[in-house]
């Protein structure tokens, strides 16, 4: 989670105030930061906002950040569809890597599913089986990076491209029902193929018929 500090600045002798905008950080930066400003004296008010607009005081966010700790944090999800045309069949995988109880885990998960009609459908329910996974590891009420080499698929998830397929505007419906559900709030990221080899290497391994799931403690 990253918040920007908002610093009300009061000067001495004067009545005169000035504000102060950080930069991006950490939830825990913010509050370490949040310390030595107050060392300061020159504290009018201090509040952390992050990209949505959500403001929280030094309290609140310090409440916040303990409650978070044991569940599942600072997610990133990676994922990948391969298909194959002649079968209608579709190799899906995802990787993803987050924090609990002040550790980074790694969760990889692949499967096959059939009656697939594109590419983009299969990077759609690669997308989805990222998401049932983040329901099952319990994630929610957070923000999430998902990462992709599927610029189209990136784009329209995003809202930046139109969607004119109905098949596509179905498993739209679908995820963005789901992440409302979760509460989860989503940052799409493209990725270059060398940086989702992941996601891409258990794609092609449900393909072949080869099923992973595993968790790991980085």
């Amino acid at each position: 989670m990253e918040v920007s500090i908002v610093w009300e600045y009061k000067a001495q002798g004067t009545k005169k105030r000035t504000t102060f905008t950080s930069q991006m950080m950490t939830a825990q930066e913010a509050l370490r930061l949040a310390k030595d400003i107050e060392k300061t004296g020159r504290v009018e008010t201090l509040t952390f906002h992050d990209e949505d607009g959500e403001r929280w005081t030094k309290k609140e966010l310090e409440k916040l950040v303990k409650e978070i700790e044991t569940e599942p944090h600072n997610i990133v999800v990676y994922f990948d569809g391969g298909y194959n045309k002649e079968y209608r069949v579709a190799g899906l995988g995802a990787v993803l890597y987050f924090e609990q109880n002040g550790k980074p885990y790694r969760i990889r998960k692949n499967e096959a599913v059939e009656s697939i009609e594109s590419n983009n459908d299969a990077e759609y329910a690669a997308f989805w089986l990222a998401l049932r996974e983040l329901e099952t590891l319990g994630a929610h009420h957070l923000p999430v990076v998902f990462r992709g080499d599927s610029q189209v698929v990136l784009s329209q998830l995003s809202g930046e491209w139109p969607v004119f397929e109905e098949r596509e505007n179905r498993w739209l419906d679908r995820i963005e029902a789901k992440l409302a559900e979760l509460g989860l709030k989503p940052r799409y990221e493209p990725v270059g193929r060398a940086e989702n080899k992941e996601a891409d290497t258990l794609a092609g391994q449900a393909l072949r018929g080869e099923f992973i799931f595993s968790r790991k403690q980085l």
